[in-house]
């Protein structure tokens, strides 16, 4: 293992500003229409190549797995390269961000992987934090068509709770296929995980602005900056960051 090869790379955060979902396909996959953007909050990845293994620091480590099961250590094995990994955790598990698919595509952009769409075989996220910046993202999240950029401010308020993607399509399905006011997953992710609908509303108390879910949830997040909600939210991670560019 040469340390002098290492490099540091961002896994940023995506935040879907609409996504709907579109229909189910026949293996069960659901299909999606979204928009989407990178964040500059981001997780940080130290790749030195020739060595194995990951670990991992920050405010969101705590629990997440180390062993062959991460996206991480299945990004290096499908891009066919060794490298050990670590991982400054800045991004919740389960808040609909996508962190874990974000370390992945870091790993497949440092193994210069250019496959898009093969890139969905980790994860229906991949795909889009392979390419980042804003885009519109169609298929099972596969299919991305790269957009303008566009500058926002964005408000993310992380409330100490995790949801199952799974369970929300699951619960997605049972109740017929709802839509939201911009996630069409918002309706089931707050029957999975009922304290959402309390952080919702502290939330508009605060700021008179009604938030959207992130995703299939644990992130509620606003166009703008309200930095009152850090000192109102005490319990909570709120993040002030805007939208970044491609990677």
């Amino acid at each position: 293992m040469n340390t002098a090869d290492t490099v540091v790379v961002s896994a940023p955060a995506k935040l879907a500003l609409e996504l709907r979902v579109t229909g189910v396909r026949d293996d069960g996959y659901h299909l999606v229409n979204a928009e989407m953007v990178s964040l500059e909050w981001a997780d940080t990845l130290t790749i030195t190549p020739g060595g194995h293994g990951i670990t991992a620091d920050g405010p969101f480590a705590a629990g997440m797995p180390l062993d062959h099961t991460n996206l991480v250590a299945k990004a290096l094995q499908l891009a066919g390269r060794e490298a050990a990994v670590h991982i400054h955790k800045a991004l919740p598990h389960g808040g609909g961000l996508g962190g874990g698919s974000s370390d992945a595509a870091a790993v497949l952009r440092w193994a210069g992987w250019t496959d898009v769409e093969g890139a969905a075989v980790l994860g229906a996220d991949v795909s889009y934090c392979l390419v980042g910046g804003r885009a519109r993202v169609t298929g099972i999240g596969e299919l991305v068509e790269p957009l303008l950029p566009r500058d926002y401010e964005i408000t993310l308020v992380v409330p100490p709770v995790h949801v199952s993607t799974p369970e929300v399509y699951q619960v997605w399905d049972e109740l017929g296929g709802p839509r939201g006011a911009a996630n069409d997953l918002e309706p089931a992710a707050l029957i999975v995980e009922p304290s959402l609908v309390r952080w919702r509303d502290r939330i508009r108390e605060v700021t008179g602005m009604r938030p959207t879910l992130a995703g299939s949830g644990g992130t509620w997040w606003l166009r703008g900056h309200f930095p009152a909600l850090e000192g109102a939210l005490p319990e909570a991670t709120v993040v002030l960051t805007r939208t970044d560019r491609p990677r």
